[in-house]
């Protein structure tokens, strides 16, 4: 009996198990009402004129959408109770040291390394660690905390918040101009 190539549970050994879809060979960005006449998944994707794909259903190849952006921080997508953002951080910049009284906070590296610090008050950071590629660093609500990049490349992560913490659409070149918004 014949069974397409890659159809579970019968695997054609002949083949790879690769995607099946017109997606494959793309750069993992799939909003859910891709038009492929209205919507351009060609480089440059981040930049000033992101939108935030928020909150309509998304899919999106977080990797590469974290290794990609060059903004300090960009909100990728925001919902009601929870927001992505984009960050990327220079070698030696860090992201500052801030607390969110009534918002856990979870980052994950994908490029880079650097270092986090946490504690309960800014002169107490006694939580202090090496962060890598594939690190994850999960930041309780009330917890003052840092980022710096420690590495000799940019430190590409991703942060979700929840609830959100940044306005929908944020894009925030440099950390300058991040500091500029949050004093206004």
């Amino acid at each position: 009996m014949y069974y397409p190539a890659n159809m579970y549970p019968y695997q054609n050994p002949y083949y790879t198990n690769q995607p099946q879809s017109h997606f494959s060979g793309t750069n993992g960005y799939y909003p859910a009402s891709y038009d492929a006449h209205r919507f351009s998944m060609t480089p440059p994707f981040w930049g000033r004129n992101q939108t935030d794909f928020g909150p309509q259903p998304f899919v999106v190849n977080i990797n590469d959408a974290a290794k990609e952006n060059n903004t300090y921080r960009t909100a990728l997508w925001t919902g009601n109770h929870l927001q992505v953002t984009l960050m990327s951080l220079q070698v030696g910049e860090d992201i500052g040291l801030e607390i969110h009284p009534n918002i856990d906070q979870f980052l994950r590296i994908e490029q880079g390394q650097g270092i986090v610090q946490m504690g309960e008050s800014p002169e107490k950071l006694n939580f202090v660690r090496q962060v890598f590629d594939n690190s994850a660093i999960m930041v309780p609500a009330g917890t003052w905390h840092n980022v710096t990049n420690t590495g000799n490349i940019p430190l590409k992560l991703y942060s979700i918040y929840a609830p959100p913490q940044h306005p929908r659409g944020t894009v925030q070149v440099t950390k300058a101009e991040a500091m500029a918004a949050e004093h206004h």
